[in-house]
Parts: structure tokens; C-alpha cells; sequence
């Protein structure tokens, strides 16, 4: 299943029914779990753990050092889950540091082409992220996400899930959960109500969407503070775990995108 002509270093662990193509570079301190596919000219670089059914496509680069000017040269860790499919030229740094707050994917995720994530971001699980976006340091995206092509996050960003920012947007803050971000500068454009509603790991009732809809009406159409917003959320719309996880996001939120 290893290909004489790949370079895999003895020290990487290689898990069962592993495929490494021709030409793929696997260096040491890697971990490779069951059943994954390393195409060709794929490179799976020192600090790199992952799990189980990952397909790397060519030219895909994992675990990269952090273009970051506080690295030093630890032995940080790009730390990926199972599932996941990422496609040709995905670029993946590890953290800066050596510590938890290391680059971290989840599982069953879809990176498309060109895909490029920076050092110590989090992805959560089942996330699609598109065609040649771009995602900075330290920003985390909440599961059940999908960016579009060409989207840029900066540092430092919060994307909540089932959040659906549609191509081309540039996000400076953080993303409230369930809801679409479209246009540049990025706004608010409704709710994510197709996803929610076909969704079966989320059982949202047309009770609860409308819940939903009011909450973020009062936060993005009424003429209120961000804080009085809160309130009449809390005092106007029955609680449910959406309008809790909503009003706990935005409260301990830096900033979110107006």
C-alpha cells in the first residue's frame, strides 16, 4: 500500500491500510491512523497527527510551519481528526506553540482547493470550506459550517456554527451562529433556514426557526444597543438551547460582524 517511490521517514507511524502514492513525503514524528490515502506529491510534515479515513489529495501540505513572527521553533502539532477529505494544494500550518491551542480539525470536514489555514486555528466537524479560502491565526469555526470560495478570515475570528457565509466575503469579527453573512463589507442576510431545516442532527421545528428569525431581528434590525438586544431576547422570545447558544455567543463575543 506504500509506494517504493514515496519517502516516508522510519520514524512515522503508519497506521493499517494505509495508501502513500508515488512521490508523497512523509517526514518523522507523523502520525498516520487506519485506512487513510496520501496522494501523490502530497507532504505530511513533522508534528502532524491524524486520525483514521483521511484522503490527502496532491499537493496538499500539512502541517507547515507557522507564518507567525512569535515562532521559535517548537515542536508544535497540527492535530487532525477523522473522515476528512482535503483536496489538492491545502496548505495547513501547526500552532506556534507547544501547547493545546495547536492547530486542530475535527472530523468529517470537506477542504476544497486551495485551502489555506494558518497557525492555531480550530475547525470544528462537518464543516465545508471552499475553493482558495484563506483563514488567519487563531480563529476558531464552530461545527456545521460552510464558507464559500474565496472567503478571509482575519485573526483572531469566531464563526459560530450551522453559519453559512457566502463567496468573496472578508470577516474582521466574529459570527453569531444559524445565520448567513453575504455582501462586502459583510452583513447579515437572514438566517440559515434551508440548512437548519433539512438538518436531522439539529430536529429544528418551524416553532423554533421563527424563535430564531426574532432573535436576530432584534439584534441586527432594531434600533438597540447590542445590549438591550440581549434583553429583549431574554424577556420577548421563549428559551430554547438555539436562543441560549445565541445570546452565551454574542455575550462573550469581542465584537461581532454588524
Amino acid at each position: 500500500m506504500i509506494s517504493p517511490l514515496a519517502y516516508v521517514d522510519p520514524a512515522a507511524k503508519i497506521g493499517k491500510d494505509v495508501t502513500i502514492q508515488p512521490f508523497a513525503y512523509i517526514e518523522g514524528d507523523v502520525e498516520i491512523g487506519d485506512g487513510c490515502v496520501i496522494m501523490a506529491h502530497a507532504s505530511v510534515l513533522k508534528g502532524t497527527r491524524m486520525g483514521k479515513g483521511n484522503k490527502v489529495h496532491q499537493g496538499a501540505v500539512l502541517g507547515s510551519e507557522p507564518q507567525d513572527f512569535h515562532y521559535t521553533g517548537e515542536e508544535s502539532l497540527l492535530i487532525i481528526g477523522d473522515n476528512n477529505d482535503i483536496r489538492e494544494n491545502v496548505v495547513i500550518a501547526r500552532g506556534t506553540h507547544a501547547n493545546e491551542n495547536s492547530t486542530r480539525i475535527g472530523n468529517n470536514n470537506f477542504l476544497m482547493d486551495g485551502v489555506h489555514l494558518c497557525h492555531d486555528v480550530h475547525i470544528g466537524n462537518k464543516c465545508v470550506l471552499g475553493i482558495k479560502t484563506s483563514i488567519a491565526g487563531e480563529c476558531k469555526v464552530d461545527d456545521f459550517t460552510i464558507l464559500s470560495s474565496n472567503v478571509l478570515l482575519q485573526q483572531n475570528c469566531h464563526i459560530g456554527s450551522w453559519v453559512l457565509i457566502q463567496s468573496g466575503c472578508r470577516i474582521s469579527k466574529d459570527v453569531p451562529p444559524y445565520i448567513i453573512m453575504a455582501g462586502n463589507p459583510a452583513a447579515y442576510h437572514g438566517i440559515n433556514a434551508v440548512v437548519l431545516q433539512h438538518q436531522h442532527e439539529m430536529n429544528i421545528t418551524e416553532r423554533i426557526l421563527r424563535h430564531i428569525m426574532n432573535a436576530y431581528r432584534l439584534v441586527y434590525q432594531g434600533n438597540f444597543s447590542l445590549q438591550d438586544a440581549l434583553q429583549k431576547i431574554e424577556d420577548q422570545i421563549p428559551m430554547s438551547d438555539e436562543i441560549h447558544n445565541i445570546i452565551n455567543f454574542i455575550r462573550n463575543s469581542k465584537g461581532i460582524v454588524k
